[in-house]
C-alpha cells in the first residue's frame, strides 16, 4: 500500500495545472450510455474512480479509448448493451449509482448495486429511486441491488415534477440525464447548483437535449427522443484548486493555479482573503500568495450547499486553521462523520476540540512530523497540507483514498518545491 513521505518546510512556486473535476466526469462518462453514437471527453482526471467508473462501463459493454496526453477518451454504448453494474465494480464509489437514470431512460431496464465509497456519513440512494419512480420507473431493492423496469407497454420514463426532500447532487445528475430521453417534460425542483450540473447539462444540450435554468435551483427539461455524440471538454476541478489555496496559504509562497476559477470557489476564497492571503484572479487562472500560515488570522466557517462553503474544502482549510492566528469555529452540516481527520491532525501537534457537529480549532506556531493514516478522500488532503508546514517528517498513510480525487497530487506539489514524494 502506497505512503506519501513528505518533509515540511519547503515553501511553494511556481505553476500548478488543475486536472478536471472528478464530480463531473463521472456523470459524463455516464452520459455517454444515452446515445450509440461515440462520445468524447478531454480534460478527464486521471484518478482512480474514474479508472473503476471506465471498468464498469466496460464490463457493461461500452466501447472506451483513451488518447492524447491531456485526458482524451472516447465511449460508445452500443443497443446490445448489458445494463447491469455488479457489486464487485460498484463497492468503493458512490457515484456509481449515475448509471441507473440513463441505463433506465435509453434501454428501459437497470440493475445497479447499491453503492459504497468513503465512509463519511449516510448518503442515501432513495431521492434517486424516489425521483425515477415519479417518472414511471419501477424500482424495488433485492439483495442489495436497485432492480428498474418501465412498466409493461411503456418504451420512455415520462416527464415529472421532481421535489427532493434534500439537495443531491448526484441525484440532479440522475435526473438530468433520465428526462433528456423521458416523455414530455421535467421539473427539477431543489436542484443541486454545483458548477458540475452546468456542466453536465452543457454536455447534454450538445448531445441535443433540450434543458433550461442549469446552475439554479430549479431546472427544466423538455425530453427528446434521441440523443446524438458529441465532443466535450470537462470543467476543472474546484476542490482540487481550493485544495491547492489552502496548500499555498499554509506553506507561503506564490503560485499561479492554472485553470483555477475564483466564481466556482467563491466562498473559500473570501475566507483566505480575510485570512490574510492574497487570491486574485489572472487570464490564466488564479494567483495565490501567501506569507505562510504563521502569520495569518483563523476562519470561522459553516459547510453548506454551493454556493456556500463547501463541505468537500472542510478538512483542508481546518488544516490551515491548525497553524493560523487564533481560534476558529468550524461547523459541518453536510455529512455527520467528516471530522476523521481531527484526531490525526491531533497527532501532528493540532489543537482541535469536537462538539458534536462543530470543531474549536486553536492555532499552534507549530506541527510536528509523524505517522498519520487518511480516512478519506478530503482528509488525506488536510494530512497532505499539514504535512507541508509540519517540523520534521510526516508519512501518510493509506494514500489510495488521495488517488480517487487528485491526479499526481505528490508530483504536482514537488513541481512547486515541496519535499514529498511516493513511498511504495
Amino acid at each position: 500500500m502506497d505512503k506519501l513521505l513528505i518533509r515540511g518546510g519547503a515553501t511553494l512556486h511556481g505553476t500548478v495545472a488543475i486536472s478536471g473535476a472528478k464530480n463531473a466526469a463521472l456523470p459524463e462518462l455516464c452520459a455517454a450510455l444515452l446515445t450509440p453514437e461515440p462520445v468524447t471527453l478531454h480534460n478527464v482526471p486521471r484518478l482512480q474512480d474514474v479508472a473503476t467508473m471506465r471498468k464498469l462501463l466496460d464490463h457493461m459493454g461500452v466501447q472506451t479509448q483513451t488518447h492524447g496526453e491531456r485526458g482524451g477518451m472516447s465511449l460508445c454504448a452500443p443497443d446490445t448493451l448489458n445494463p447491469e453494474a455488479p457489486y464487485e465494480l460498484v463497492k468503493t464509489m458512490r457515484a456509481s449509482v449515475l448509471v441507473l437514470g440513463p441505463l433506465l431512460a435509453r434501454f428501459g431496464r437497470a440493475k445497479v448495486s447499491l453503492p459504497g465509497g468513503c465512509a463519511i456519513g449516510s448518503r442515501p440512494v432513495d431521492q434517486h429511486i424516489k425521483g425515477l419512480c415519479a417518472m414511471g420507473a419501477e424500482i424495488t431493492v433485492e439483495h442489495g441491488y436497485m432492480v428498474a423496469r418501465l412498466p409493461a407497454g411503456r418504451t420512455r420514463l415520462k416527464g415529472a415534477r421532481i421535489a427532493t426532500d434534500m439537495v443531491t447532487v448526484t441525484g440532479t445528475e440522475n435526473f438530468l440525464m433520465a428526462a433528456a430521453l423521458a416523455e414530455g417534460e421535467t421539473i427539477l425542483e431543489n436542484a443541486a447548483q454545483e458548477p458540475e450540473i452546468p456542466d453536465l447539462a452543457e454536455m447534454l444540450i450538445k448531445m441535443g437535449a433540450r434543458i433550461e435554468g442549469h446552475g439554479s435551483s430549479r431546472i427544466r427539461i423538455q425530453g427528446v427522443e434521441a440523443l446524438h455524440g458529441c465532443t466535450h471538454q470537462v470543467v476543472a476541478d474546484r476542490i482540487e484548486t481550493g485544495t491547492f489555496l489552502c496548500a499555498v496559504a499554509a506553506a507561503g509562497g506564490d503560485v499561479l493555479v492554472q485553470h483555477g476559477r475564483i466564481d466556482h470557489l467563491e466562498a473559500v476564497v473570501e475566507k483566505l482573503r480575510d485570512a490574510g492571503v492574497s487570491v486574485s484572479a489572472v487570464p490564466e487562472g488564479i494567483r495565490v500568495q501567501s506569507p505562510g500560515a504563521g502569520q495569518l488570522k483563523a476562519q470561522s466557517f459553516r459547510t453548506t450547499e454551493y454556493p456556500g462553503f463547501p463541505t468537500d474544502m472542510q478538512a483542508q482549510f481546518m488544516a490551515l486553521n491548525a497553524v493560523a492566528q487564533g481560534t476558529s469555529k468550524v461547523t459541518e452540516t453536510i455529512f455527520e462523520n467528516r471530522f476523521m481527520h481531527v484526531n490525526e491532525l491531533v497527532r501532528l501537534g493540532a489543537n482541535i476540540q469536537i462538539d458534536g457537529k462543530v470543531s474549536l480549532v486553536s492555532g499552534v506556531p507549530q506541527l510536528s512530523g509523524a505517522t498519520v493514516m487518511a480516512t478519506d478522500l478530503r482528509a488525506s488532503a488536510s494530512l497532505v497540507i499539514a504535512g507541508l508546514v509540519a517540523e520534521g517528517e510526516t508519512l501518510v498513510d493509506r494514500i489510495y483514498h488521495l488517488d480517487r480525487g487528485y491526479d499526481q497530487m505528490e508530483a504536482k506539489l514537488r513541481a512547486l518545491g515541496a519535499d514529498i514524494e511516493r513511498v511504495k
